[in-house]
């Protein structure tokens, strides 16, 4: 990768990628602080983990998995979704966002998933796109974490966090995502998603990122890094 790309935000981006060594001794840093990293969706199998990565655009996971709670309980599988139907659905998602769309779709793709795949997740990345509601990213989710593929999928954290440590630099997801998959080392890949997103919600924050105590910060390239607030 060539050049510096400019973060939408207007906030400095990173000054110089990471090298290939710094790339892999910050993702190694990440790993180490949190090795148990995991999504914090709640899920008990493929086809919830499908419907709560679809469920979890534009909003928090926490009000997610509020929300599941009663949707699982009553419909725990394609076909009982899709007997539950919008109306049903949308009522434990209302305090989502974007619920109506979503209550759509979580419908819509449990009857394709009937119609085509027997009711079974599939873990296949052009199957899952093909589903209502389904696109890149939540089929990395469900590919990564489901199906044990080194699969990575660029949320707004991801996106933010690559383009402002000089990860991996790139105006869209798609860019960003290539970016880590070409070098991040193929044993951390599949790891490297959940530390990625942790550590940009938990640490390498939107608005005031804590510099102070980012375990990355040695090869974080990232020009005005945050001394810890004066108390």
């Amino acid at each position: 990768m060539s050049g510096i790309a400019a973060p939408r935000n207007g906030k400095p981006a990173a000054s110089r990628p990471m090298t290939t060594t710094e790339v892999a001794q910050f993702i190694a840093a990440l790993g180490q602080a949190n090795p148990e990293g995991q999504t914090e969706l709640a899920f008990g199998d493929a086809y919830t983990l499908l419907v709560s990565v679809v469920l979890s655009a534009q909003a928090t996971d926490a009000s997610v998995n509020k929300a599941t709670v009663g949707l699982f309980a009553e419909a725990p599988d394609p076909a009982a979704m899709v007997r539950l139907g919008e109306d049903g659905v949308a009522r434990h998602i209302r305090a989502i966002g974007l619920w109506r769309g979503k209550a759509r779709n979580v419908v819509a793709l449990s009857a394709a998933l009937l119609e085509r795949h027997g009711g079974q997740v599939p873990a296949d990345r052009a199957a899952l796109e093909a589903l209502p509601g389904v696109g890149r990213k939540t089929a990395s989710v469900v590919l990564n974490v489901a199906f044990g593929e080194d699969a990575m999928a660029v949320d707004t954290h991801i996106l933010r966090l690559g383009n402002r440590t000089g990860l991996a630099q790139g105006a869209t997801p798609r860019a960003v995502e290539d970016g880590l998959v070409a070098r991040i080392p193929p044993s951390m890949l599949r790891p490297a998603h959940h530390w990625l997103i942790l550590h940009g919600r938990y640490v390498c924050k939107a608005r005031v990122p804590e510099c102070w105590h980012c375990v990355g910060r040695p090869w974080c390239q990232y020009p005005d890094k945050r001394d810890a607030p004066v108390r």
